[in-house]
């Protein structure tokens, strides 16, 4: 409260300190009428005091006023006027008349300078304001010799809101005997506090006496507003009430002094978060390096992985396994081992299995293939415990049994690992994988089949079981074959049979293959076909030798056009079906065929797609849209097996025939592969509506919208993990003569263990010119997804696999950057000119060296010079095994393999300072920490590790990558000018 002593009628405002009491009263003020000067009396403790009187009760009409001085209001709203009195008890005083009063009345007037004179203002209510009729809780009636004894009374009124720079105070007597001692005069306010983490000034109490006045706090020093802003209110006794907010320390900061401060935490502590806990000591194996740290450093050896909390203990890799024991059984092994003696410090220990195939030979081991089979799985095992099988026989393995925890990645060095040799039995050759039918006639069927993946030693036979479809197993026939090709005999007309082979080697026969159908021709066909080579075979006999001739020939390229999977069929197919079985296919060699060399497409249906009966298959939800039809999501109950979760694409109703064939063809290609990278067929429904091709179902969905919705979330090894799982799916393509032509992370399923698998193999968007997806711009009369395709296959349309080869080196680049699109906003136009002058895409954000120098091969203008599928598997291998090849990060080359520049970052050329290329790159708010860290020059900001990015204060992943990619182009852009200077 500030308050102002007055006496007597010296009334004007003085601060805060009681000056009344040092004897600085004022000249008198103004009488009007009967109220006499200051006249001495005494108070009831008998001290001597200085009163202004009046006491004219025996007169009539009685109208005194009494006026202070101008009193300034100092910014005030409302005042406060505490009056001492006495007052005269009208009983006491004899023959007193009816009119005596023990009352008098207190009014103010405002100005905004001194004004006032002997008549101005008026002595009236109005203009005078009237705050209250003041009456006495006690008067006198008692006088002695020594002078009057009074009772003084006190009495406090209140005003407002004065808005004025000052005012005059009044008192009205109108018939009564009193004595005005004192008045004091005065304000209130709340003073300067520390409350609730902030600070807030002095503030003026409002202008009623109920009044609030709100009041913004400011947060203390190294303290931080929490959710809304802090506010007090003062209410009008000058008190502060109801808080509103709060500031809390900042990370690092800790609250003491009643939280009045907000203090560093002191070396060998930190505080990771805002709040009002105290710095905690740091975890064991990590420091701090200054005062106020918002976490602690780990010691050298020590990690704390991504996801681990800062007050966690840092932590190592863990040692190597223990006790491994092995078993084999044929090819098969059961590996069994001990955990590691040290942990690490972590309970997020796994195993890894690294299989080397050493072959009988003193040659170097090389990576197992794909064949092999882990179970549970091959990465990430959580109990120390694995069986192996499909290994190949007769032949010594090493399986490195790796322990890696959650800080194995963070660590410069290898992962520790105990290795086993062992060494394969004796075993029965695996299944084979697939069967062709390569002719038949009314009586007789040729098929051919490739080598099974591991004969497990030297084939020496086939045994091929078939059976007609409508009767049982047990009345199938079995013929023998030292070739993967045999023809059938006696065989009838238009039936359907099964056929089944298996391979023996001297340990015996394998399994059998999976059920494949194949249909004889009926005599209807057979007659047809026989009409149409009628005249083929008229002529002389020197005509019957050029037909000789020419049937050899046409065998020949229609032999060829049915391996290399060209274009179209023709009358020529329909010759070779009672011919081609002359032909046989090279033992263990897997071909493609192209159902449209088929002249009935549903015959490749039913050859490579199993028919699913309607009622097995449960639709459940719409997941999406193909070109066909929807793509739904559901679930396959075959009859004697366990349900599955399965994908559903599904025909549109009102299809024409050609509609179908197209939908149905994918179908027919993808029955034909089979490999743990390639999207698995589960079967179609062709007799039912709607018409469908049923797949596996990937819980991930498609690889470049699941990599940009996980921005940063996956290790550099996962990362080249699932790149590795894509070259071998590609690499089994191309091993059976299949070039996929649109290869790109939109046509990469992922499923819920990362596994990437190859789909997309409909071919109809290279028949058709349609305009409906960007993606695909016309070129030679077809649709082409520029962006990952080739130059000789934009140019010349020559799709081989090695234009899937640069089309897979465009995917590493999308999966290194998660999900970035290539070549940015740049025009399909921009792009082809672009490459034409032997420009290619930069490294991403934190690429290892090894990678973009893989893409780049994978972008050899000559075809001749790219790797193939299987060397690019061999190189991920290798990269896998040794993780510090990955640790180098990818610097910008210069000359003709110089990285293609984002052209959405401006040319740091055109700018004189670095604020002013912050500013360009929408990255200003980082203008004072680049400063004060000391990257004021181009020079110097061109040399920025993603380690200076951070201490700089860019903890933000976008802002990360949108920097680092504008330095690399300043790089680039340097190297250039450079270039041009020498």
């Amino acid at each position: 409260r500030v308050q102002v002593w007055v006496c007597c009628s010296c009334l004007e405002l003085y601060g805060d300190s009681p000056r009344a009491a040092e004897g600085l009263c004022c000249p008198a003020g103004t009488l009007h009428l009967a109220w006499h000067s200051e006249v001495s009396g005494y108070d009831e403790n008998m001290n001597t005091i200085r009163t202004y009187q009046v006491c004219n009760v025996f007169e009539s009409s009685q109208n005194n006023w009494l006026r202070t001085k101008y009193i300034r209001r100092r910014g005030a709203h409302r005042i406060h006027v505490e009056m001492k009195f006495s007052v005269r008890d009208c009983s006491s005083i004899p023959n007193v008349p009816g009119s005596c009063k023990e009352t008098f009345n207190l009014y103010y007037y405002e100005s905004d300078f001194d004004s006032a004179t002997k008549t101005f203002p008026n002595w009236m209510e109005n203009p005078w304001m009237k705050v209250d009729t003041i009456a006495a809780d006690e008067s006198f009636s008692q006088v002695d010799l020594g002078g009057r004894v009074m009772k003084i009374n006190t009495e406090v009124r209140s005003f407002g809101p004065v808005s004025k720079n000052g005012f005059y105070l009044a008192f009205q007597d109108y018939g009564g005997c009193m004595s005005l001692i004192a008045v004091r005069v005065f304000y209130r306010k709340c003073p300067r506090v520390i409350q609730n983490g902030a600070v807030f000034q002095e503030t003026l109490s409002g202008a009623e006496s109920t009044s609030l006045v709100a009041a913004r706090g400011t947060c203390i020093s190294n303290a931080e507003e929490v959710d809304v802003p802090i506010k007090l209110y003062c209410n009008g006794d000058g008190e502060w009430l109801v808080p509103i907010g709060r500031c809390m320390c900042r990370p690092g900061y800790e609250s003491v002094e009643n939280g009045t401060v907000c203090r560093g935490c002191p070396s060998g502590t930190f505080k990771a978060s805002q709040g009002d806990e105290g710095c905690v000591h740091c975890p064991i194996n990590s420091r701090t390096t200054s005062e106020g740290a918002t976490n602690c450093v780990c010691r050298n050896g020590y990690y704390r992985a991504d996801a681990d909390p800062v007050d966690m203990p840092c932590t190592t890799i863990p040692s190597a396994p223990q006790a491994v024991i092995s078993s084999v059984n044929e090819t098969s092994l059961m590996l069994e081992w001990t955990p590691p003696r040290d942990s690490g410090g972590r309970e997020d220990l796994v195993y890894n299995i690294i299989c080397k195939s050493c072959g009988s030979g003193r040659g170097a081991c090389t990576r197992c293939g794909d064949n092999v089979q882990f179970a549970p799985r091959q990465l990430g095992l959580t109990e120390p415990r694995i069986y192996i099988s499909d290994l190949l026989a007769h032949t010594q393995y090493t399986f490195e049994i790796q322990a890696v925890n959650g800080v194995t990645d963070q660590s410069p060095f290898s992962p520790q690992f105990a290795s086993v040799n062992i060494t394969t039995n004796q075993a029965a050759p695996s299944a084979v994988s697939i069967m062709h039918q390569v002719s038949r006639t009314v009586d007789s069927i040729t098929l051919s089949w490739s080598q099974p993946d591991q004969p497990n030693g030297v084939i020496l036979d086939y045994e091929l079981q078939y059976y007609e479809k409508n009767l049982s197993e047990l009345n199938s026939t079995a013929v023998k074959s030292p070739t993967n090709t045999v023809t059938v005999q006696n065989l009838k007309a238009g039936t359907i049979y099964v056929f089944q082979v298996r391979a023996r080697t001297v340990a015996g026969y394998g399994r059998y293959s999976g059920k494949m159908y194949f249909q004889t021709m009926t005599e209807a066909e057979y007659q047809t076909s026989v009409q149409e080579k009628l005249p083929l075979i008229i002529g002389s006999s020197a005509a019957g030798l050029v037909f000789l001739i020419a049937v050899v020939v046409i065998i020949i390229v229609c032999n060829r056009f049915l391996l290399m999977s060209t274009f179209g069929h023709s009358s020529c197919v329909r010759l070779s079906d009672s011919l081609l079985h002359f032909y046989t296919v090279t033992p263990g060699m897997k071909i493609y065929i192209d159902p449209f060399t088929y002249e009935d497409p549903n015959e490749a249906v039913r050859e490579f797609a199993k028919e699913i009966d309607i009622s097995c298959v449960k639709i459940e939800q719409v997941i999406g849209a193909g070109e066909f039809g929807e793509v739904c999501s559901g679930h396959l109950k075959l009859p004697g097996k366990r349900e599955i979760f399965v994908a559903i694409k599904t025909l549109k109703s009102g299809y024409t025939e050609k509609q179908r064939r197209d939908f149905l063809s994918e179908a027919s290609i993808m029955g034909q592969f089979d490999h743990p990278n390639i999207i698995r067929l589960e079967g179609v429904v062709t007799k039912s509506r709607p018409v469908m091709i049923i797949t596996e179902f990937m819980e991930n969905g498609a690889l470049d919208s699941f990599l940009r919705q996980n921005d940063g979330q996956f290790t550099v090894i996962q990362l080249v993990g699932m790149l590795r799982g894509i070259a071998a799916g590609m690499k089994y393509l191309a091993d059976m003569n299949y070039v996929h032509r649109d290869l790109a992370a939109r046509n990469i399923l992922v499923n819920s263990n990362l596994v990437c698998k190859v789909s997309d193999f409909g071919l109809s968007r290279f028949l058709e010119d349609d305009t409906s997806d960007p993606t695909y711009t016309s070129a030679l009369g077809g649709k082409i997804p520029i962006r990952w395709t080739a130059p000789e296959a934009i140019q010349y349309r020559k799709f081989t696999s090695a234009s899937d080869v640069w089309s897979y080196g465009i995917v590493m680049w999308e999966v290194m950057s998660y999900g970035e699109r290539p070549y940015w906003d740049m025009t399909n136009q921009d792009v082809i000119n672009a490459i034409e002058q032997d420009y290619r895409l930069p490294p991403p954000m934190d690429c290892p060296n090894a990678l973009h120098q893989l893409m780049l091969d994978c972008w050899q203008k000559d075809r001749n010079h790219r790797p193939k599928f299987g060397q690019i598997v061999n190189t991920l291998d290798k990269m896998i095994r040794n993780p510090n090849s990955l640790k180098a990060m990818a610097p910008l080359s210069s000359g003709v393999n110089l990285p293609l520049l984002d052209r959405t970052i401006p040319d740091y050329t055109s700018f004189n300072t670095v604020d002013e290329w912050l500013d360009a790159i929408k990255m200003s708010q980082y203008k004072e920490s680049f400063a004060s860290a000391g990257f004021t020059t181009f020079d110097i900001v061109s040399q920025m590790t993603v380690e200076d990015i951070l201490r700089v204060g860019v903890t933000l992943a976008g802002h990360q990558k949108k920097i680092l990619n504008s330095i690399q182009v300043m790089r680039a852009q340097m190297n250039q000018i450079q270039s041009v200077e020498v």
